[in-house]
Formats: C-alpha cells, sequence, structure tokens
C-alpha cells in the first residue's frame, strides 16, 4: 500500500471507533437511571451530577450525538468507496470497487459501530454515560449552530403536532419497579413489601381497616368503677369508648392510665377522665385521619355512617399496620383468620378481608360487592343471615358456613376447584377487559 492508501484505512479505523462511540453514548444516555445516577450524585460523584445536568437537556445531548455520527458515518462510507477503488483499480474487480465497500462498510459498521458498542453501553449505562460526559460536553459546544438550527426547527414542528402532556409514573408503574428490583436482588423483600405498602396506603379507605361496630368494647356512662375494671381487665384494651344511653352517641374516650389514677385518687366521677375524641367517616382515606390523629394528638378516632350513628372505630395502630405489617406486643391474642385443611380446602374467619381472601385463592372476579369482610360478603350472596351448614358456589368456589349467630357468619370453609377450560378463557377475557378500561380510565 501507498500512503494515501495507508492514510484512507488508518482514517477508516478511527471513524469506526467514532461511530461506536456515538452509538455507545447514545445508548447510554437513553438507558441510564435517574436514580442511580442521583444515588451516586449524593455519594459524591461529580461526573453523576454533570450526566443529570446533561439530562436536563436531552434533546440536545440526543442531537448532538445523532449529528456527529451520521456525520462520522457519511464521511466513512465516502473514504472507504475512495479505498476500495484505490486497492481495486489494477483489478478485475474495479468496476464493483462501491458494491464492494458498501458491503464490507456495512458488515463493521453492523458489528463493530452499532451491535456491539450499544450492547455494552446498556449493560453499564450509568457508568459508561459518566465517562463520555466530559467529551459529550465539548462536543455539544463545538456542534452548538447545528443543534441551534434544530431547536428551532423542533419548535416550528412541535406547533404543527403538538406535544401530549408528559405522563408521569403511575401507582402500578412504580409498584412494577419496586417488584423488578426485589427480583433483580437490589432491595430485600421486606423493604419491597413497605415500598408497596406505603405506595397504596393513599388508597384505603377508614371502611377497609376499622374495628366494626360489633367488635367495639365499649362503657355507658355510669358504669360502676368495679365493672369498668373489670372490663379494662378482660379485654386488654388501653382504651375505651365512653357512650351516653346507646353505643351511637359516643361522648369521648377513658384511658386506662387515668381510670386507674381516678381509682388511686378516690374518685369516683369518670366524666373528669374523659378525653374527647374525633369522628370520622366510613370512605375517608386512612391517610387523612392518620394526620387527624396526630393533629389532635389522640390514638382513637370513632367511625360514623352517614346517619351519625357509630359504624365502628378506628386506631393509630390500625392505620400503622397497613404500613409495616401486624403490630403484636405481649398481651394481643394472635388471631387466625385463614387456616389451610389441605391443598383445596380453607377456613375462613368471617372478619376476614374479602379481597384478602380472593387474592390469597387466586380468585378474579369483576363483580363489585357492597361487603368488605368475608362474612357480609356471604351474607349478601345469600340474601340471609345464614345457619350452620348452608352452602353455595361462587366462581370454582364452594362455600361451606361452618360457624353462624343470629347476627353474622362467624366462619366458612371454602373448598377450590379447577377451573374448567371455559372458567379459564373467561378470567383471561376478563382480564384484558380489565386493562382496556384502565387504559381509556386514564
Amino acid at each position: 500500500m501507498d500512503p494515501y492508501q495507508i492514510g484512507l484505512l488508518v482514517a477508516l479505523l478511527i471513524l469506526i471507533a467514532l461511530s461506536a462511540y456515538f452509538s455507545a453514548t447514545e445508548t447510554a444516555y437513553s438507558s441510564c437511571n435517574k436514580i442511580r445516577l442521583k444515588s451516586m450524585e449524593t455519594q459524591g460523584n461529580k461526573r453523576a451530577t454533570r450526566v443529570l445536568r446533561q439530562l436536563e437537556s436531552y434533546d440536545k445531548v440526543i442531537s448532538t450525538v445523532l449529528v456527529g455520527n451520521n456525520i462520522v458515518n457519511i464521511t466513512m462510507t465516502t473514504l472507504a468507496t475512495l479505498f476500495f477503488v484505490e486497492i481495486l483499480t489494477s483489478t478485475k474487480a474495479a468496476d464493483f470497487a462501491p458494491t464492494i465497500s458498501t458491503i464490507v462498510m456495512t458488515v463493521l459498521v453492523l458489528i463493530f459501530g452499532e451491535i456491539t458498542p450499544k450492547t455494552l453501553a446498556k449493560e453499564n449505562a450509568e457508568g459508561f454515560a459518566c465517562g463520555v460526559s466530559g467529551t459529550v460536553a465539548i462536543i455539544m459546544i463545538i456542534l452548538y449552530p447545528i443543534n441551534w438550527l434544530f431547536s428551532v426547527w423542533r419548535k416550528f414542528v412541535s406547533l404543527i403536532f403538538k406535544k401530549k402532556k408528559e405522563q408521569t409514573y403511575t401507582e402500578d408503574e412504580l409498584i412494577t419497579i419496586v417488584e423488578t428490583a426485589e427480583e433483580e436482588g437490589g432491595i430485600k423483600q421486606h423493604e419491597s413489601q413497605l415500598i408497596r405498602s406505603a405506595i397504596e396506603f393513599e388508597d384505603l379507605d377508614v371502611d377497609d381497616i376499622m374495628v366494626p361496630r360489633v367488635n367495639v368494647v365499649a362503657i355507658e356512662e355510669g358504669t360502676a368503677l368495679d365493672d369498668i375494671n373489670e372490663m379494662f381487665a378482660s379485654s386488654g384494651f388501653s382504651r375505651l369508648p365512653v357512650y351516653a344511653k346507646t353505643v351511637d352517641s359516643i361522648i369521648g374516650v377513658l384511658h386506662e392510665k387515668d381510670f386507674y389514677q381516678l381509682l388511686r385518687e378516690g374518685g369516683s366521677d369518670i366524666h373528669e377522665k374523659i378525653s374527647p375524641c374525633i369522628c370520622v367517616s366510613l370512605n375517608m382515606k386512612i391517610s387523612k385521619v392518620l394526620r387527624m390523629l396526630q393533629k389532635a394528638k389522640v390514638h382513637l378516632a370513632i367511625v360514623v355512617d352517614e346517619f351519625g350513628g357509630t359504624a365502628g372505630i378506628v386506631t393509630l395502630e390500625d392505620i400503622l399496620e397497613e404500613l409495616v405489617g401486624e403490630i403484636w406486643d405481649e398481651h394481643d391474642e394472635v388471631e387466625v383468620l385463614y387456616k389451610k385443611i389441605d391443598d383445596n380446602t380453607f377456613l375462613v374467619q368471617g372478619n376476614e378481608n374479602l379481597d384478602d381472601m380472593f387474592e390469597e385463592l387466586g380468585v378474579e372476579t369483576r363483580e363489585e360487592f357492597d361487603s368488605t369482610s368475608v362474612g357480609g360478603w356471604v351474607t349478601e350472596q345469600m340474601e340471609k343471615i345464614p345457619v350452620a351448614g348452608e352452602s353455595f358456589a361462587f366462581e370454582n368456589l364452594d362455600i361451606v358456613v361452618t360457624k353462624a349467630n343470629a347476627r353474622r357468619v362467624l366462619e366458612v370453609k371454602v373448598k377450590v376447584n379447577e377451573k374448567t377450560e371455559d372458567e379459564e378463557d373467561s378470567g383471561v377475557l376478563q382480564k384484558v377487559i380489565k386493562r382496556i378500561e384502565e387504559r381509556d380510565g386514564k
């Protein structure tokens, strides 16, 4: 080869390397995770700070990279044609020099200028972006005039094609991110559960977590002190609501500590020790109730229905348990709401949450129910308060009432049957319909 041909060959190798650089840079800036970059920034990584600043002008960065890549590729194509014409001039393949150049350069660019660098950059996007951020900043300055022209063009195009409002992460997307991080080992299972609980916390109503009226232990004003003492001892609760005549007229809350202080002082009137209480509605979000309890500096709220009657109570502990899971102390009795008899049969308590039961048993239904508890749902399905031994079928479940009293269902036995092909097809159809509804809702 003469010096001219060697010069062309060296220039081609440099251009292939530049093509790889621009391709890898484009992939790195498109794939890098801002959350990881911010984490690197907090650890003192100044390059991560520079990348984050550049990503704020992402369009300018990508325009610079694409312009540079196109200049390199076009120049490379021209020089490659000249190179192959030069080395094939005295051969029979001289007439096919442009074709040979196209084939060879296409293979080289695809392997060394596109596929390989992009694959490597995607595997460590943040690290690569930090490594090239300095040269990208220099190239952006050099190509500023061209970028300015493209920015004017983008504004012109945006006037013709109006841009939709940029969407932020949805709740479902955030939960998917958390689940992916857990699967990849980025966070532990209990950390993932805590984050999911925090994300879903805003969706819960008081009705979902309250202690229903039937389970509320309360004191009627005028009750003898010995009887109140017995109620505190037998219930194990540190706070009890106090009502006048009926539970629908709760006048406050008596704390166990205040009650025993009254006994030590020799007092007889509990009214001076009753603390005021706050009232919340059934459909109020528990996040709002938490703020109300914090502001009022109380641990218990009375839940009232639409008629002003007492529907139940909700405590600070009930709300916190939705974030961190069940909180047990040494005096709590662990209540088993869900007991497995065999692979397909379960005993479920009537006060178990209906959605939790469906989720545990893998039941998907588009039907909506007024009841949130299993016992209420059974009563709703049978359109009466059933007695022990009565049964019915729902989806692929056989439900048998095992315990009940005159007012409610206490326990049911649930048998899960294998789904038929029609039921499976119906389940798939329901999923599709649900996704369409969620998409249209957005």
